[in-house]
């Protein structure tokens, strides 16, 4: 089996690990849509507040301690959201989450900040799905339009 040959067949698990990508998503989507039309209201304690001021990472984090209903606490340390909400979160002593114990994903960040709505809902979630699916999808189609076509 020639070099050429072995490249490109192995060029295929691409689209294998992007449709295995587009899975997890939408299974995450699933999970945080869940949390939030589900869950229990609260008003969480900002504990830690983490900005990376590197360029090349795109996820800061924070941690928050949730009372829940029966009187107990729930602790999320280092809850990933977009570098572009977390400097609005910095300045904040509590903010409003949906909180369902014992689910994948159990704490859900609603707090309104400018003009979005659910910070950490499904939406980028969907959105990685949908580019995972496409690029998993492309190699596909192009493959299929270029059948019958020889170099001499």
């Amino acid at each position: 089996m020639s070099l050429l040959r072995i490249a490109a067949r192995s060029a295929w698990a691409l689209p294998v690990l992007l449709v295995v990508l587009c899975g997890h998503q939408a299974k995450v989507a699933g999970d945080l849509t869940s949390t939030r039309t589900e869950g229990t209201e609260a008003t969480a304690q900002v504990l830690d507040v983490h900005v990376e001021r590197r360029v090349d990472v795109t996820y800061d984090y924070i941690s928050l301690q949730v009372p829940l209903p029966d009187g107990s606490t729930l602790t999320k340390d280092r809850l990933a959201l977009p570098h572009s909400l977390v400097p609005a979160l910095q300045e904040k002593e509590t903010v409003s989450v949906r909180v369902q114990p014992g689910a994948a994903r159990e704490v859900v960040v609603t707090e309104a900040i400018g003009s979005t709505t659910v910070v950490s809902g499904p939406a980028p979630a969907m959105f990685t799905s949908a580019r995972a699916s496409s690029g998993a999808i492309l190699p596909g189609w192009t493959k299929g339009r270029s059948v019958g076509r020889r170099s001499p």
